[in-house]
């Protein structure tokens, strides 16, 4: 079907048996795409059922009036959801007269004219039908606002890698937004992921910090959020028969729309604050001020958009629920042309320097603020090819495209076409979207990989940090005397079973591959205890550092892989010297790692006794000042032969730790909390009284009875376990807020041949690994690229070779850090780097 300009148009059937009615179809009749076509099937129901009513005939003169505050394409979408709940009513009062004369009304009048109709003689269940459908008829504005604000998602994702890329801007956080504790807003994750397929492969982005970019996952990931929930609510109320309470609908209009309009304000927000670093991006002073001053003349700015948001708060609250819908369509209409000025200033960034060339060295641009015309004049240095990501670039030559043969014609002309371009009105609008959608949605194996939920990598300087630490608790353990011990990563699963009590269901347990049964281990203290009595051992202190795995909900802090790092000591030995080690070791450790504040928490009782005692338990204190309380004449502890046991073996415990200067770090606590099923005794955690928030950070205690449960004789131990990913989350969280960043390689010096010989440099950085310096190798012509690696990489020293030093014999030696540098003859090299690496030899 053609319209009367001309242009094919599609036709949207309604009423049919089994169909919908779609935001999109809504919107394609709404705007003029499409024509409305009545199913004959609905009308022939219709007429049928009125004919074989007692229907009274038509009483009332009646004119259908639609919402004034509405534009035109709203007051279609409006006028198309009533005609929609007319050809699904089980009324049988309404004749087909209604919906025909509705339909010709839409199908016959312009797009942007007025929508009236003449009166006309309708029935009174005709009138109050109508009327009962006005609150739901205002679902076709939500439609509207569904339709575009779902295309907005797609293109403002785009638009923002433009600006990523023109504005050089620090792009790591899209890598840290899935942080696999399942703690993470599953479409700010979506986000990202888009965003890193749309800049994958872009050699423009850079190391700016940019606050508008680090925030687009989190900004666009809120708006997916409420456009779904939109989406949701407006197929319901388009599709439902029933018409709902006038106030009852309109409020959960009200109540949907709230939180979308949040959402697009703050997108509008984020995107014009890169439409501004675009502008300030533009290579040439000519092309930045004209575009400048189309910008400010054709866009709103950041107080506009403030206060159309402010409106729809006013008009929401005011409960003038016509309006407010329509201030949202305003408020969209606002931050849709915001986002088209980002991806004009973000384009023009990128090429527009470019393109301005190919006009024959000079282009007019008209509308600048001064008036008039500019030239903008062809730069004398040669433009360098850049390298886009694989999506951007293919956003970029859409662009292009669509501004072909158009390079001559202005930047004023450019600007109005990519508005009409990125206008969700526009014909070729659905056409752009599909695009961008198959970009970051189809062919999934060309899709950027994700992580199981639960699991991390961990890039160079979290390595840093988990390297050093790891390198203290071993020296720690190592210097109590403890061997290391490894053990397999999964284990039988009758191993494992029976030791945990409710938390066995969290054992990861392995396909049968018609052998034996085995399970992921679930810590390292049931392994540790296999193997002593697998071995017939009666005597073992033993450290083991590795991954253990459990089938948890990952949440912040929670993974499903992670290290533990044990110590346990099993055997037959003095009275509570194996605990009073056990908790000096832990002290140690979590000094010697730096992290702030915590304690020790001491629970000394066991199920039994403290069943016995009754809630005289519930104390925590000082432990030697507890202690003195609890033995003090007629305390009921006293009355209790297993609390007395207790007591003198803690006063045991708490005097070491006294005199070791460790009873400071340590609070008794008598309430219960055991913990694993095979704890018998003395149980004990740390916890962090930082700011972080993380709790509990390490645990461990007394198991007389676990390597018995393997069919030998009881061999008594005592051990601790380190949360060591919480006490890393501490440490990289310390270094963050003193904006350290940990120096990722030890490498200390380059070795920086100026030139193409590979040669040379293979011969100088051996004799220095040889000597044992830790050095890199780089080789190329630019001195700059050199000294920024080194720079990038914290490296402190320079050798620098090129094709004089080579003729003459020497090096330049440099201090990176001083920023001086030296020619040394090359034979004394090796000498003269070792001296300067280890000044006190």
């Amino acid at each position: 079907m053609a319209s009367d300009r001309g242009e094919e148009i599609s036709v949207v059937t309604l009423g049919g048996k089994g169909s919908s009615l779609s935001s999109s179809s809504l919107y394609a009749i709404s705007t003029g795409l499409a024509s409305v076509r009545l199913d004959s099937s609905a009308l022939d129901r219709l007429a049928s059922s009125s004919s074989s009513s007692n229907r009274r005939p038509p009483s009332v003169h009646y004119q259908i009036v639609l919402p004034k505050t509405l534009t035109p394409i709203e007051s279609r979408a409006f006028l198309t959801v009533l005609l929609y709940k007319l050809l699904r009513s089980d009324s049988p009062s309404v004749r087909t007269f209604l919906p025909v004369r509705i339909s010709e009304t839409l199908n016959n009048c312009e797009l942007h004219q007025s929508l009236e109709f003449e009166p006309i003689d309708l029935t009174e269940e005709e009138v109050l039908l109508v009327e009962k459908s006005y609150p739901s008829a205002l679902y076709g504005v939500s439609a509207v606002l569904d339709h575009e604000s779902t295309a907005l998602l797609a293109i403002s994702d785009a638009v923002a890698a433009l600006s990523c890329e023109a504005t050089k801007a620090d792009v790591a956080a899209f890598n840290s937004m899935d942080s696999g504790d399942g703690f993470s807003a599953k479409e700010e994750v979506a986000v990202a992921s888009d965003m890193k397929v749309l800049l994958n492969g872009s050699k423009l982005v850079g190391k700016v910090a940019i606050d508008s970019v680090s925030k687009i996952a989190k900004v666009h990931g809120s708006l997916r959020e409420m456009v779904k929930l939109v989406h949701s609510k407006t197929r319901i109320e388009l599709n439902s028969k029933a018409a709902a309470s006038s106030e009852g609908t309109v409020s959960d209009v009200r109540t949907v729309l709230y939180p979308l309009a949040a959402a697009i304000n703050d997108l509008g927000e984020c995107s014009l604050s890169r439409v501004k670093l675009n502008l300030d991006s533009i290579g040439s002073d000519d092309l930045r001020s004209s575009l400048v001053g189309l910008f400010e003349g054709k866009c709103v700015s950041g107080e506009g958009l403030r206060n159309g948001f402010k409106l729809v708060l006013e008009l929401g609250f005011e409960k003038e629920y016509e309006k407010f819908v329509h201030q949202v369509n305003v408020l969209l209409g606002l931050v849709w042309k915001i986002v088209a000025w980002e991806a004009i200033t973000g384009f023009i960034a990128l090429e527009g320097v470019e393109w301005s060339e190919k006009s024959g060295n000079v282009v007019e641009v008209n509308g600048g603020r001064g008036g008039g015309n500019v030239k903008v004049e062809k730069k004398g240095e040669k433009k360098k090819k850049v390298l886009l990501g694989k999506g951007t670039s293919v956003i970029v030559q859409l662009i292009k495209d669509r501004l072909q043969g158009k390079v001559g014609d202005g930047i004023e002309k450019w600007v109005e076409d990519l508005l009409l371009f990125l206008d969700p009105k526009d014909r070729e609008f659905d056409s752009l979207v599909k695009k961008v959608k198959e970009l970051v949605e189809s062919n999934e194996s060309r899709r950027l990989p994700k992580l199981p939920k639960g699991t991390r990598d961990f890039a160079k300087e979290q390595m840093t940090i988990r390297k050093s630490a790891f390198s203290i608790i071993e020296e720690v353990f190592e210097r109590h005397g403890a061997t290391a011990l490894d053990t397999p990563v999964f284990e039988l699963r009758e191993t494992l079973m029976g030791k945990y009590g409710e938390d066995s269901k969290l054992i990861y347990d392995l396909a049968d591959q018609g052998g034996e049964l085995c399970s992921l281990r679930y810590d390292l203290t049931v392994p540790f205890a296999r193997y002593v009595a697998m071995n017939g051992l009666t005597s073992f202190k033993r450290y083991q550092i590795a991954k253990v795995y459990r089938r948890d909900n990952p949440s912040k802090g929670r993974y499903r892989e992670f290290y533990q790092c044990d110590l346990d000591i099993a055997g037959q030995y003095e009275k509570m010297g194996p605990d009073f080690e056990i908790v000096k070791i832990l002290t140690e450790l979590l000094d010697e790692l730096n992290i702030g504040d915590y304690e020790v928490e001491e629970k000394g009782l066991s199920v039994e006794t403290a069943d016995e005692i009754g809630t005289f338990v519930k104390e925590r204190g000082s432990p030697l000042e507890l202690l003195s309380k609890l033995k003090q004449q007629g305390s009921k502890f006293l009355g209790h032969n297993g609390s007395v046991d207790a007591l003198n073996e803690l006063e045991i415990l708490f005097k070491a730790l006294d005199v070791s200067k460790s009873i400071d770090r340590v609070v008794f606590d008598l309430s219960l909390a055991r913990g694993l099923d095979y704890y018998t005794g003395v149980i004990f955690e740390a916890v962090f009284k930082g700011g972080a928030q993380v709790g509990s950070i390490a645990a461990g205690g007394r198991y007389d009875n676990l390597i018995g449960m393997f069919g030998t004789k009881q061999v008594p131990s005592v051990g601790v376990s380190l949360g060591i990913e919480r006490v890393f989350a501490i440490m990289e969280q310390l270094q963050k807020d003193q904006s350290q960043a940990p120096r990722a390689t030890k490498t200390e010096v380059l070795v920086s041949i100026l030139g193409d010989d590979l040669t040379q440099a293979a011969k100088l950085v051996s004799e220095l690994w040889d000597a044992k310096v830790k050095a890199e190798y780089f080789v190329n012509k630019r001195v700059m690229k050199h000294i920024d690696r080194a720079r990038e990489s914290r490296i402190p020293w320079m050798v620098i070779v090129g094709e004089r030093e080579l003729n003459e014999g020497v090096v330049k030696l440099k201090d990176i850090e001083a920023s001086k540098e030296e020619e040394i003859p090359r034979s004394r090299l090796v000498e003269e780097l070792k001296r300067r690496l280890n000044p006190s030899n």
